[in-house]
């Protein structure tokens, strides 16, 4: 797969990173949500809620039956919570407050089937009790009164069906009276006329009975529905009042600082996974390191830093050069790192420290030890190793970076810069030919599991710096010299020719024969010279800040 393949292979949003960065920006989303708790109490202390009042109300329906699913409840809820519901309870407190703005001071909850409960607020209690009154009698009336305009309405409807069955029944009755003056009348339409005649006088008795039932309407309905629950003051707990402030406040504070650490994630664009640094510096990651500890676990970090050098001297101990360790982020670790990287290598051969890291106090952690802290200028002692401690950081002098060391190891804070800070700084040590041996992560993520080894750079890697060096080839045995033939005609005895030898038997005439031709003497064996020793060498490239070998070549392969 080439680069450009894995590339348009790439999410575009990387959730395992977006996980870490959000997870590593721990302080912004804590520092947020404490913010929304502390926020949630204040406003519960100094900004109570105003008086409320509640009321419950039994509602009595007319069509009420035992499978009602709660239905006519909520209907009595959506009446209630209407303008003309509040219109009217004004109305009756004689307030100019417009009904828009009272519906959002109470609300009405069904609590059964038939008891409705009303919250209301006020500016003070006698008020929230006065504005719960005033709600429940508004409800109670337009309830009463519309149950008695559908009760006055269906009597008036079966009257009017009555008059009609009257008036039929006059129309019949004549026809009866003409059907019997009749000289001849006729038996079949008088039976006809009868039966309707009392099909009309029944259908008149029914709507009279009817129409006296609508009459006297639904009195159960209007003597049923009242208030159960007189109006009364909610009592208050400032502490439970704080506390769901409080608990509210939290959950939108952390919510919100999840969101903005998602989000300043995603702008930043600060690699924080091993692969991600590997990739973007061009080297591999050699080691990691925890965050310094500022009370606890100083001495496993300590521990941790001592191995960690140790692991870094396996892969400069074999070059003659200057190495130097620059920082990203990570000042402090990289003076004490820098410092047991010199006292291991001090109990060897003398090692002196460059210092131009400022503000990293790299000459008191070296004080009392055996390693000499230098300036850039001062000159160099022979048989003396020198390491160079500088930084990358934005602002760095790329300049003096070529005299703290021929290579460089950095220590790169993980989510410390952004992705075209990291590519700047493989730029310009690719641009001063300082090849990068490795990358010492500090403060990783915990729960980054990702490769940070770049498999096409073996001569940067780990295993391959601190391999030992090949062993000289030891020389060939001298081949056996071979007779001189003489060749000059007078050496040629007389005669026929010598036959040719027959390399195959007669038995086979159709295989061709071939004759040998005599041997020739063997040429002069040139004195063979001592052996190259194989050795490495660089070739610098641009775009590859890494040390490569060089091509195997034909004087190598002798001397294997």
């Amino acid at each position: 797969m080439t680069t450009a393949e894995k590339e348009k292979s790439e999410p575009l949003i990387d959730l395992q990173r977006l996980v870490v960065s959000v997870r590593r920006r721990r302080r912004l989303w804590l520092a947020t949500a404490l913010a929304g708790l502390i926020a949630g109490g204040l406003v519960a202390m100094f900004l109570p809620s105003p008086p409320t009042a509640v009321a419950k109300i039994l509602v009595v329906h007319a069509d009420d039956s035992p499978s009602d699913s709660g239905t006519l409840m909520e209907t009595d809820v959506a009446v209630l919570e209407t303008t003309k519901i509040a219109g009217d309870a004004l109305k009756k407190l004689n307030s100019t407050q417009p009904p828009e703005e009272f519906l959002k001071d109470y609300a009405a909850l069904g609590v059964t089937n038939n008891v409705l409960q009303v919250t209301v607020k006020g500016k003070d209690n006698a008020d929230a009790i006065a504005r719960a009154q005033a709600l429940s009698d508004a409800f109670i009336a337009e309830y009463v009164a519309r149950n008695q305009a559908g009760a006055a309405a269906e009597q008036k409807a079966l009257l009017d069906q009555r008059n009609q069955a009257q008036a039929e029944l006059g129309t019949v009755q004549n026809d009866i009276v003409a059907e019997e003056a009749k000289r001849n009348p006729n038996p079949a339409q008088l039976e006809r006329l009868y039966s309707r005649r009392a099909e009309l006088t029944s259908k008149i008795s029914d709507y009279d009975g009817r129409a006296q039932e609508a009459g006297i309407g639904t009195p159960k309905v209007g003597a049923g529905t009242q208030i159960v629950d007189a109006p009364r003051i909610l009592p208050k707990s400032l502490l439970k009042s704080a506390g769901t402030a409080a608990g509210i406040g939290l959950v939108l504070g952390l919510l919100a600082g999840l969101v903005l650490a998602a989000i300043g994630s995603v702008v930043k664009d600060r690699p924080v996974l091993r692969r991600e640094i590997s990739r973007h510096l061009g080297a591999s990651v050699l080691a990691q390191l925890p965050k310094p500890p500022r009370w606890f676990r100083k001495r496993r970090a300590l521990e941790e830093r001592r191995r960690v050098a140790k692991t870094l001297i396996r892969t400069i101990r074999e070059d003659d050069g200057t190495v130097s360790l620059l920082d990203l982020g990570a000042r402090t670790t990289t003076a004490a790192l820098a410092v047991d990287i010199a006292n291991e290598l001090a109990e060897q051969a003398p090692v002196a420290l460059v210092d131009e890291l400022p503000k990293a106090g790299l000459r008191a952690l070296a004080a009392g030890s055996k390693v000499r802290v230098l300036d850039r200028d001062e000159p160099k002692v022979p048989g003396e190793r020198r390491i160079g401690v500088g930084s990358i950081e934005p602002g760095t002098a790329w300049t003096d970076l070529e005299h703290l060391g021929a290579e460089a190891i950095l220590v790169v804070r993980a989510g410390q810069a952004n992705t075209e800070w990291l590519h700047t700084v493989a730029r310009q040590l690719a641009e001063r030919r300082i090849p990068i041996i490795g990358v010492v992560l500090v403060d990783p993520d915990p729960r980054d599991h990702t490769d940070g080894t770049l498999w096409d750079g073996l001569h940067t890697a780990l295993r391959g710096r601190a391999a030992e060096p090949a062993r000289a080839p030891e020389p060939l045995p001298a081949r056996r010299p071979q007779p001189k033939l003489d060749r000059t005609p007078h050496a040629r005895p007389a005669g026929p020719p010598p036959k040719p030898v027959e390399m195959f038997p007669d038995d086979e005439p159709t295989v061709r024969r071939l004759a040998v031709a005599p041997p020739e003497p063997a040429p002069k064996t040139a004195p063979r010279r001592p052996p190259t020793p194989y050795k490495r060498a660089e070739v610098h490239d641009a775009d590859q800040p890494t040390t490569r070998f060089a091509p195997v070549t034909q004087d190598n392969v002798e001397a294997l």
